[in-house]
Parts: C-alpha cells; sequence; structure tokens
C-alpha cells in the first residue's frame, strides 16, 4: 500500500486488526494472538487484518479456515522507512504498575528505544532476577501497545541501565524544570527518579524543559514522547 507519490504507507488506515508475525512470507499467528482474534474479536475465516514482521515491512492477511486459523496472504508486503531521527526515552524506575504505563504509552506515541534506568536517588531498584521478570514484562506490553497503535515496528526495550551509560549516548540530556526548550538536537532524554536528580548528575548532562509544572515521572516520560514524536512528525515546529 502506497500514498500519492509510491512512498509505502502504515497499515493504520487499513481495515481490521494488527498483529505481529516472524516471518511475513509465511505467516503464523501466536496462539494468544489466535485467541485475541478469533475469541474476542470474533473475526471469521476470510476476514481482513494486518500483519507485521516488526521491523518496519506488513502486509494484509486474512484468518485461514480450518482448526489452526492461521494467516494467509493477501497482497503484497509493504516497507515503512524508519523515522529520523531515532528517539530514546530512559526513565528511572519507578513504584507498582507504571513502568508498564510508561511502556504502554511511549509505544503508542512512536518511540524507538525505552530504557528503565537507576539513578543516584532512585527509590526503586530491581535485582537480577526481578530486572529480567520486569524487562520481559515490558516486552509484552510494548507489543500489545504496538499491535492496538497499528506500528510497523516494535520499539527496543533496554535492560535496566546506570545513568552513566544513557549519559554517554550522543545527544542524550536530562528533563529538568529549570533546562531549555526541548528540540530534536537532543533525541535521547533521560526522566529522573521521584527523589529527584543528584548534584552529580546535573553537573554530568545538561537539561532540557519538558513544562512549566512539576511533573510526575511518568507524566514527564509520556509528555517527553509526546513531544518528541510531534518535532520528528513535523506536527509542531521547532520552538
Amino acid at each position: 500500500m502506497t500514498d500519492s507519490v509510491g512512498r509505502a504507507v502504515k497499515p493504520a488506515g487499513a481495515n481490521g486488526p494488527h498483529v505481529f508475525v516472524d516471518d511475513l512470507e509465511h505467516p503464523e499467528l501466536r496462539g494468544d494472538d489466535r485467541h485475541h482474534l478469533t475469541r474476542s474479536l470474533r473475526l471469521r475465516p476470510g476476514d481482513a487484518f494486518t500483519a507485521s514482521d516488526g521491523t518496519g515491512s506488513w502486509r494484509v492477511c486474512r484468518l485461514g479456515s480450518g482448526p489452526s486459523f492461521d494467516a494467509e496472504p493477501d497482497g503484497a508486503v509493504a516497507f515503512v522507512e524508519a523515522p529520523r531521527p531515532k528517539l530514546t526515552v530512559g526513565f528511572a524506575l519507578i513504584k507498582g504498575g507504571r513502568p508498564e504505563l510508561v511502556a504502554q504509552k511511549l509505544t503508542e506515541l512512536g518511540v524507538d528505544v525505552i530504557v528503565p534506568f537507576t539513578a543516584e536517588h532512585s527509590v526503586v531498584r530491581w535485582d537480577p532476577d526481578r530486572a529480567a521478570r520486569h524487562t520481559e514484562r515490558l516486552r509484552r506490553v510494548a507489543r500489545e501497545a504496538a499491535m492496538q497503535s497499528r506500528q510497523v515496528r516494535l520499539p527496543e526495550i533496554g535492560e535496566v541501565a546506570d545513568f552513566a551509560d544513557l549519559a554517554a549516548r550522543p545527544g542524550a540530556i536530562r528533563a529538568d524544570i529549570t533546562g531549555d526548550p526541548l528540540t530534536l538536537d537532543h533525541p535521547t532524554v533521560l526522566i529522573g527518579p521521584e527523589g529527584g536528580w543528584s548534584a552529580t548528575e546535573r553537573r554530568q548532562l545538561g537539561a532540557v524543559r519538558i513544562n512549566s509544572s512539576v511533573l510526575r515521572s511518568e507524566t514527564a516520560a509520556i509528555a517527553t514522547a509526546t513531544l518528541l514524536t510531534a518535532l520528528r512528525d513535523g506536527i509542531t515546529g521547532r520552538p
């Protein structure tokens, strides 16, 4: 599927649900996706949906007949170029189920890389086993959010990092109420913990302002993603 100048477009306007598969040439539905399509959404054999490989390619499929209810290709594979620049939001670990909320909303908005990290004033810290479990949970949440928002690329959900590791990335900057206006010159933005940034972290990395109010960490992450993706998509201009 292409636009008026022949560029492949995302399946946001296509009919039916959206899923991810490993191979678009021979698409096979995962068990939970098959259950969602046939039980929750009540698709019947022959009904259309779109499938993506999570790396930019997608195609229209139809639900097959028989006991497997698998995907049958119905149309050519389209490819969507990755937007530039690549956007990264790092967020300091937060309490409760809020990391899942952050991963869900940042995925819906189109952030490319989502990385939880520990800062000097972080209240929440995950041991290795807990970090592994939570990372897998965040990846599942991101996959579901990408299906709901009809993305053709799955975001990279990074392992829990240290502040210093993220601060060393090109274009990295902190979110802080005292910072300069946000621009795409800094495509990697770090959101601090409930306890705020330490003096060392403030000296190590510059800052951009997301809002004139003091925001909760999860709100700041979502607001940052909204601004970054709007700037990249040309919805709003540079300040």
